[in-house]
């Protein structure tokens, strides 16, 4: 097809007609799909482990060849790990590639919910390693949000010591942030995360058409994390972010696909999102606790106080993990304004750019109480201290510990946050 475009049009009496052609029968969204991939390259350490994050469009189709370009030569069996609804939208056409590549495939599927992100489901995932006698050459593939991501990424860590995974996350929020980095988990009654190890994955997958399937709150969901990395990153990904949102609003996303301008700067977007957080964390893979600078892994964690606290309190059951994140945007930024760390203006753009993401769940029924208590359960205790992330000015993330903080200050931004702004 190259080829005969190239020799027909270089004939001047011809091109008239290919150029009509073209405009009746092209097909624009083949167009789009065919549109070069964002390639983001993670390095960590002294360059032991690479892998590359491959952002594209209509992808999954093709991405048996991907797991090949992956994984080491004898890899043999793969399981994909999922939920029954990622799986009924995409399940088949992946397992269809793998096998067309060559593995023996097998479909492991958890309940869907961060309430099942549990040590059950974990021991479930491992018999089901175990019982199809999955070898160390052997790999898993994490196809899902962040839920999927983490408790598959976590059994793989563990069984036979590591093996192989990947990751093709289908949430905006586990694109940008679950599936970068290698921290794997599952919750528990100590708190959210807490049992968990860190695992890199050979590669990542993303595919943006899989947005388009997406519940407006898993978007908002998502964009919450975005805006927060924004936040703590520098003004140039902020504003980049905010732009995007007041471009294409989140009620109509899954009809601006036909745009290519959308699909292109979505892809940007991602990639900018995601090279942020990489940089992180090849400097800082696993979370020194011994550091507080700006590059510090610890300042990921913008937002996450509250909003680890508000899961806990709720059971995991009420909030999307970002819709929780943008209440703890929302309540650090407002608290670094009250103890004069930042201008009232950035704060007020902050939630600006948040209002715009959308509307978050109701908490003017949550206890604050409950929510302080559940503070000393946060995995960002250092010592017997609390540390947290403020900010000192969009893209100026600084580490506090609560020491610095009166819990005069904590009550009353928690009550002005969750049960004034409701």
């Amino acid at each position: 097809m190259k080829r005969w475009f190239a020799e027909t049009s270089a004939n001047p009496l011809l091109s008239p007609f290919l150029s009509l052609f073209l405009l009746q029968f092209s097909d624009k969204n083949f167009t789009i799909s065919k549109m070069k991939n964002e390639t983001v390259a993670v390095r960590l350490g002294t360059n032991t482990h690479q892998y590359k994050i491959e952002i594209g469009h209509d992808t999954l189709n093709n991405c048996g060849d991907w797991v090949k370009s992956s994984l080491p030569e004898n890899t043999k069996k793969i399981i994909i790990a999922s939920n029954r609804k990622i799986f009924r939208l995409y399940g088949a056409m992946v397992q269809t590639s793998l096998e067309k590549s060559g593995y023996e495939v097998f479909v492991w599927l958890m309940k869907d919910g961060e309430k099942h992100k549990n040590l059950r489901s974990l021991e479930n995932a491992l018999g089901f390693f175990s019982s199809n006698t999955l070898s160390r050459t052997d790999s898993v593939v994490a196809l899902g949000g962040g839920v999927v991501g983490d408790l598959a990424g976590f059994a793989a860590a563990i069984y036979q010591r590591g093996i192989a995974f990947l990751q093709i996350p289908t949430t905006f929020l586990a694109m940008i942030d679950s599936s970068v980095g290698g921290k794997t988990a599952v919750n528990s009654g100590f708190g959210k995360n807490l049992i968990g190890a860190f695992h890199q994955p050979n590669g990542v997958l993303i595919d943006i058409s899989t947005l388009k399937t997406l519940p407006k709150r898993e978007l908002i969901a998502g964009f919450c994390e975005a805006v927060k990395q924004g936040a703590i990153s520098d003004e140039k990904l902020f504003n980049q972010t905010a732009e995007f949102l007041r471009e294409y609003p989140l009620n109509n996303f899954k009809n601006f696909y036909s745009d290519e301008k959308f699909v292109s700067a979505l892809k940007k977007l991602i990639a900018a999102q995601v090279s942020f957080k990489a940089e992180i964390v090849q400097q800082d893979e696993r979370e020194n606790s011994g550091r507080s600078d700006v590059k510090s892994r610890k300042i990921l964690n913008f937002g996450h106080t509250l909003a680890h606290a508000l899961e806990k309190v709720t059971d995991y059951k009420y909030f999307k993990h970002g819709e929780a994140v943008g209440y703890g945007i929302l309540f650090a930024a407002e608290l670094s304004k009250t103890l004069d760390i930042c201008d009232g203006n950035e704060v007020k753009l902050l939630n600006d750019v948040i209002h715009r993401v959308g509307k978050l769940p109701d908490t003017k029924n949550i206890s604050l109480e409950e929510v302080v208590k559940a503070f000393k359960f946060d995995k960002k205790t250092v010592g017997k201290s609390l540390q947290w992330i403020l900010l000192e000015g969009i893209g100026k993330p600084k580490i506090y510990t609560d020491k610095d903080i009166p819990n005069s200050a904590i009550l009353k931004t928690l009550k002005k946050v969750l049960h004034s702004r409701n």
